[in-house]
């Protein structure tokens, strides 16, 4: 039987996010700073670390040091997450109008298909932005009903680890820590598109002066 400390690092090495909601056993271990300890001295090992994000509400593994490798795949990973970037954020912020709640969502929230959906049917507005998002090749709905591509767009965050369905016989859904690590990569490409633009704005400064 493999031990908890066996299972955190499969977990992680699988890439999968670690929090209460995804595993709330796994995740009060990694919150055991000796236990932490010991699984980010093996991921060392291997150049891995453990990452925190939302103030420590999720954990995942991430580069410890970057080579040409690592580059490779990071860059891999970024190009996957930014051709789903624009349909998730839309979706983000369509349940966060529809259910009208002022925080982003995260980790631990808890979204009930029906109260969305009628809200979302009830709103001309919401009910375009849901078709428009449904069309995307991440949901790929080809329904012409709002309960045929909201149940389209759940089910996909399901299989990518977005959400969980405590109860499959009930449609209420609870956010993951992955959705945290969404906003972190956001921010991240916002901070480097703005250094990217400052760093271009210098260069033409430069050469104008030159000129």
């Amino acid at each position: 039987m493999i031990s908890m400390h066996g299972q955190v690092m499969e977990k992680l090495l699988q890439g999968e996010f670690i929090c209460t909601v995804s595993d709330e056993i796994a995740f009060g271990f990694l919150q055991q700073a000796e236990a932490a300890d010991k699984i980010e001295a093996q991921l060392n090992q291997m150049n891995r670390t453990l990452v925190s994000a939302n103030d420590g509400q999720v954990f995942y593994c991430g580069y410890q040091t970057l080579g040409d490798n690592e580059r490779k795949h990071l860059s891999q990973q970024f190009k996957d997450i930014g051709g789903a970037l624009l349909p998730l954020v839309e979706w983000l912020v369509l349940v966060q109008e529809a259910q009208g709640d002022k925080a982003l969502l995260t980790a631990g929230k808890v979204i009930r298909l029906q109260e969305l959906q009628l809200v979302i049917e009830d709103t001309p507005a919401f009910s375009e932005q849901l078709q428009k998002i449904a069309r995307y090749s991440l949901f790929n709905s080809t329904s012409i009903s709002s309960d045929g591509q909201l149940k389209q767009i759940f089910k996909r965050l399901l299989d990518l680890g977005y959400l969980l369905k405590p109860n499959k016989d009930k449609q209420i859904f609870i956010a993951t820590g992955k959705v945290d690590y969404l906003f972190d990569v956001i921010r991240f490409i916002d901070e480097n598109e703005k250094l990217a633009l400052a760093e271009q704005s210098k260069v033409e400064t430069e050469q104008g002066e030159l000129l």
